[in-house]
């Protein structure tokens, strides 16, 4: 039995289309983003890497 929601992670290597169609394939269908920063440490100040997306999935029922 699989989970109803889930939280799909956009990867470095894939765009965020990718990862739709990625939560298409595994039946489940975006009903929710969020975003956050990922930080490094340069020079003694933090500074924005990249932003992290996540999608929440939703499984669809047939």
């Amino acid at each position: 039995m699989s989970k109803k929601q889930m939280w799909f992670d956009v990867e470095e290597n894939e765009t965020i289309d990718d990862c739709l169609t990625r939560m298409k394939e595994l039946g489940y269908m975006p009903v929710g983003r969020k975003e956050e920063p990922i930080f490094h440490i340069v020079n003694g100040e933090p500074t924005v890497l990249r932003q992290k997306i996540q999608f929440k999935g939703l499984k669809v029922e047939e």
